[in-house]
This record gives C-alpha cells, structure tokens and sequence, in this order.
C-alpha cells in the first residue's frame, strides 16, 4: 500500500485500526454535514468503510488515506477515491477535521491524490462532485485544477461535479 507526502502532510492507507479516530471525525457535525448527507454513522459502519478501502488499496489502488503531518500522527482528515451512487463512479474524496479548517490541507492533500490518480495509478479522468452549497470543497477543486463539468440533483441534492484529465501525448503519424 502506497504512502503519499505533500510538502507538511503524510498520507497513509486507511486501515481498520484508524476505525476510532475517523468514526469521531466522520461524525462530528461539520464533516458528516456534507459527507455523509448529515447522516451519523454507526461505529459498525465506519470498520465496514474500512475493510472496504484496505481491499480497495489491495486490488485498485485506491481507498482512502489518513491525512497527518510529518512529524505527528495526529488524525487532521482523509482523502482518497471512493466509489459513489449506482452504477459505481470511482470519485476523488476529502474531509478535514473542523478544528484545522482553513489551513490549506484539503487542497494540499486532494491535489497530491489527483496527481496521484492521474500519474501513477493511470486515470485517464478524475471526478470529485459536492452539494452545490458547499463552497469550501468547490473551491477545493478549483483550486487544485478541475473544471466545473455539470450540475444535477442525485437523491434530492443540489450536486455539483468537476473533473481533472490526465494529458495524453499525441502520437506522431
């Protein structure tokens, strides 16, 4: 399983043994409001998310990644690609914990898993969609280079999608 670095962040597969801190950041009001529809999880489901991101590492390279400093272990957010909606679209994902908000990290930590996405796990696109009233996140993603790409409702949400392209080369006749 691959470990990520930015310049002040490590990004390190989430595994089931993070179950306890990312269960407290996954339902703290801010993060859940938009991640998970301001649904609270039940602790059973966050272990469920967990084995599914380690198979996710194993078998695509995907997942999620647990969003630390350099030098600390302490937990500040997430980031990865996850499969949403039906059929399953493959999505770039982050959340940073409320109390370092503004700081920078989801846009550090989303820009080094879109270019790992685009580099060496070989995506040829990446989308990442939010509510449309979530201007934090939409600025995120313009931020770190995608392009607003459409707007719908999906299960009654006012959503926004944007999406990066890898640059193919053009090949010489």
């Amino acid at each position: 399983m691959t470990v990520l670095s930015t310049v002040r962040f490590k990004l390190t597969p989430a595994r089931k043994s993070s179950s306890v801190e990312l269960h407290t950041l996954w339902t703290s009001q801010g993060v859940r409001r938009f991640l998970f529809d301001d649904e609270v999880l039940h602790y059973e489901k966050t272990v469920e998310l967990l084995a599914e991101s380690e198979r996710l590492h194993r078998t695509e390279g995907t997942g999620l990644w647990l969003i630390t400093t350099q030098e600390a272990e302490d937990l500040l957010g997430f980031v990865g690609f996850w499969y949403f909606r039906q059929p399953p679209e493959l999505e770039l994902l982050y959340g940073v914990d409320e109390r370092y908000w503004r700081r920078g990290i989801a846009t550090e930590t989303a820009r080094a898993m879109l270019e790992h996405g685009l580099g060496p796990l070989q995506m040829t696109n990446v989308t990442a969609s939010t509510d449309f009233e979530n201007t934090a996140s939409v600025r995120v993603m313009d931020r770190i280079g995608m392009r607003f790409s459409r707007r719908a409702v999906i299960e009654g949400r006012d959503t926004v999608f944007y999406t990066a392209s890898r640059q193919i080369p053009h090949q010489r006749s």
